[in-house]
């Protein structure tokens, strides 16, 4: 096509002029980092120079030929530094980091969004969920999209390693049925068939591709390049293609570790066909034959993305050589291996560069640096006003009465903000893995609808006995994966980036059953990483879900709340905190200084007069305020003599347990915790580790009133066990500490020592020390 830039480049030479110096950056910015920067400790740097090398033409021919301004790119980990020499042409780096790999400060070991001085559309790192990440962005910029227009479309691309393809992850993305309607998504696989040990014997490359292929994408295959291809026309060449066709990957990778006389002998194999083709080649164009696959085909690559289908989904199978141009090519444990300082000097003689100056910039006025500038001319973004996320209320006003649960109280709040925050709720967006109606959402869900591509006909519209309508279409706010709890939380973490992406601040909260936080974790821990803000819900929790049995009982998840960066985490009693830990964790969403949010609500009904809210505004403010700050006094005794701190669903066994020991002469105040972490968060400022505010110590804990201390949750009992340090007082943690069983709620407390019985047991061993 003469109107495509990579075939004009190729044909005039300046493409490959350019392949070489990207190259030839990406090499020189891992040897620097290893080589050349002092390392006083000793510890390996790292970095991959032949998986970078494996990729280089790729990234070539997309970056300076067909990227536009509003596509997208997830760049496979191990091939930052070649991101890194491409943003360095185009202007988009300074050379002050091309020697920071690595380095505080400097070029992170992944791409990273979040930390990299130059652009990076997606986080990657963490295998298969940079990969998977540009499905979920798709979607998320669709949805961003459906209120007022405007959002930038565009290709998204991943840069995938073919060993990347054996994640769980990426095949639970791929089969999500609504993935097959997305055609901005094209995966380009770096089939170069190593991975970190060795060189894969059985690649299967046609079962992957109609996997592929039977979950609706277009599967486009570059095996071979043109130089190549062109020698399968002639006499023998026939013969040879079968040949290199039919022989095990680890033969070929040694074929690459050939001189040219030996490949004479070895490719042959006795077929007398290709001992002829190959002796009418000189030792130059066999050695370049052999390595000229589609992968590394400028030309090839061209035609590859000229034939992208835009209605659904691409994967682009491009056959490549691990350390392609490097003297570590085709070798088996080339992964993290490095060039020798003789090594580099070579290839700088074959990159047209001077050593003594690596990383000078194409000669102004030549026909490298005009593509450069053409290139990053036309792929540079035009700037958006960055909007704030509409205003919430703090307090919707009501008092709830009678006995609820706080996973009641979500899909309860979510329906006000329809009445008291319009604009709000316009913003929200709810994410949940098949469980909407039994986690509270159908109200919801009724009310919003379904979120889809286009609109679908609810064929049960017109029964009567439906309670949950599942109305289908753009204008929906819900939005339903099939159970996959890694689809959810990668969906959420791109849903809470959309600020930041494309200045369409969401409300993104997504619900799941809490045992399965664990499950998600990785993933969700990483969308936050790259600087998604969003709201994930675990409900229900703990083994207060008792008939569920041991499988469904989550025990580690009140601890990851204390522990997870970027995120505070909430697990609330009664409604009215829920609401009000709601409203603040949404609030706190779309903005450059906000975070996500981590709930764990229940399904026990609880009597929510024991709440004891007060009624002066005054107070129900200040009562509020040490909700959101983590703990409250529920429960003052005249003359206390042991305080108890609870947790969620065990704050009526807390409360319980307070009446009793009332009784017998022993003074219990109740502490009720909404949050582990921002108390622990609390006590770190006090001792000077952080500057955050700890006043809420004084009023939940304050030191007058220090008593000796039982803590008690529906998890983990190191949870809480810190609370003990605020006062330096004798502690007595409860918790669960193993596996649960089937039963009443009473039996399995009392199996796991936080029933009533037992929190007045542990009151009472300290009152007595």
């Amino acid at each position: 096509m003469m109107n495509d830039p990579v075939a004009t480049a190729t044909h005039s030479g300046v493409l490959e002029e350019v392949e070489r110096r990207v190259l030839w950056l990406s090499t020189a910015i891992v040897h620097h980092a290893n080589r050349v920067r002092p390392n006083t400790s000793g510890l390996k740097v790292g970095g991959h120079q032949a998986s970078s090398a494996s990729i280089a033409s790729i990234m070539t021919a997309l970056w300076f030929g067909r990227l536009g301004p509003d596509d997208r790119v997830s760049v496979k980990p191990h091939a930052s530094p070649v991101l890194h020499a491409i943003n360095y042409l185009l202007g988009e780096l300074d050379e002050r980091y091309l020697t920071s790999l690595r380095e505080f400060g400097g070029l992170q070991s992944y791409p990273s969004r979040t930390k990299d001085p130059d652009p990076v559309d997606y986080s990657t790192g963490s295998v298969g969920i940079g990969a998977t990440a540009p499905i979920w962005g798709a979607v998320a910029r669709r949805y961003a999209d459906r209120e007022a227009g405007g959002t930038p479309a565009g290709r998204q691309y991943s840069l995938v390693g073919d060993a990347e393809l054996d994640e769980g992850a990426v095949w639970e993305a791929i089969l999500d049925p609504g993935v097959a309607e997305l055609g901005e998504i094209v995966w380009i696989v770096d089939l170069n068939r190593q991975s970190l040990d060795r060189v894969v014997p059985y690649l299967a490359a046609h079962r992957l591709k109609g996997m592929f292929g039977a979950a609706g994408w277009q599967v486009l295959t570059l095996k071979y390049g043109r130089l190549l291809t062109e020698l399968f026309g002639r006499p023998g060449g026939d013969e040879l293609r079968a040949r290199i066709d039919a022989m095990p990957n680890p033969e070929y990778q040694r074929l690459l570790r050939c001189d040219a006389a030996e490949l004479r002998d070895r490719l042959p194999a006795g077929g007398e066909g290709i001992a002829r083709l190959v002796a009418t080649l000189d030792d130059a164009t066999l050695l370049a034959a052999l390595r000229n696959l589609g992968g590394h085909d400028l030309g090839s690559l061209s035609d590859a993305f000229d034939a992208i289908d835009d209605t659904r989904p691409t994967v682009i199978f491009a056959y490549t050589v691990k350390g392609h141009g490097l003297p570590s090519e085709g070798h088996p444990q080339n992964h993290s291996s490095l060039l020798t300082a003789d090594e580099i000097t070579g290839l700088a003689a074959r990159s047209g560069v001077d050593p003594e100056a690596p990383w000078a910039r194409f000669e102004e006025g030549s026909a490298a640096a005009r593509l450069c500038a053409e290139t990053a001319a036309r792929l540079r973004r035009a700037p958006a006003a960055p909007q704030a996320p509409p205003p919430l209320p703090t307090d919707i006003g009501r008092t709830p009465k009678g006995t609820a649960t706080t996973q009641a109280a979500l899909g309860r709040l979510l329906l006000d903000l329809t009445r008291e925050a319009p604009d709000a709720a316009a913003r929200i967006v709810t994410v949940s893995p098949d469980v909407s109606s039994s986690t509270n959402l159908g109200g919801w869900v009724n009310k919003v609808g379904v979120w889809s591509t286009s609109e679908r006909r609810d064929w049960f519209a017109d029964d009567g006995e439906t309670i949950l309508h599942w109305r289908e279409g753009p204008a929906g706010q819900h939005i339903e994966l099939g159970i996959a709890e890694t689809n959810l939380v990668g969906l959420l973490g791109e849903l809470g980036a959309t600020w930041s992406r494309w200045n369409r601040p969401l409300l993104p909260i997504g619900v799941l059953y809490d045992p399965f936080v664990g499950r998600a974790l990785e993933p969700w821990s990483f969308g936050i990483y790259a600087g998604g803000q969003s709201i994930l819900i675990g409900t229900p929790s703990g083994v207060t879900l008792a008939p569920e049995g041991g499988a469904h009982q989550s025990v580690i998840t009140p601890s990851i709340g204390v522990e997870q960066p970027g995120c505070l985490a909430y697990e609330p009693a009664f409604v009215l905190d829920t609401e009000w830990a709601l409203l603040a964790s949404m609030a706190r969403l779309g903005r450059p200084d906000g975070g996500s949010a981590y709930l764990r609500l229940s399904t026990r009904p609880v009597d929510q007069t024991l709440a004891a809210v007060p009624a002066d505004p005054a107070a129900r403010e200040r009562r509020r305020r040490q909700v959101i700050a983590g703990a409250y006094p529920l429960r003052r005794s005249a003359r206390p003599a042991v305080t108890v701190a609870a947790m969620g669903a065990l704050v009526p066994e807390a409360l319980a347990a307070a009446d009793r020991l009332e009784q017998a002469g022993v003074g219990t105040d109740v502490v009720c915790v909404t949050s582990p972490g921002l108390l622990f968060q609390a006590v770190r400022s006090r001792q000077g580790h952080d500057d955050g505010p700890n006043w809420i110590l004084d009023q939940a804990f304050p030191a007058a009133r220090a008593t000796p201390l039982v803590t008690v949750l529906d998890g983990h009992p190191h949870t809480l066990a810190f609370l003990a340090g605020v006062n330096n007082v004798p502690c007595a943690t409860l918790g669960v500490t193993g596996f649960g069983q089937s039963g009443s709620i009473d039996d399995v407390y009392r199996h796991h020592g936080i029933d009533t019985d037992s929190i007045v047991r542990a009151a009472l061993d300290l009152h007595t020390e």
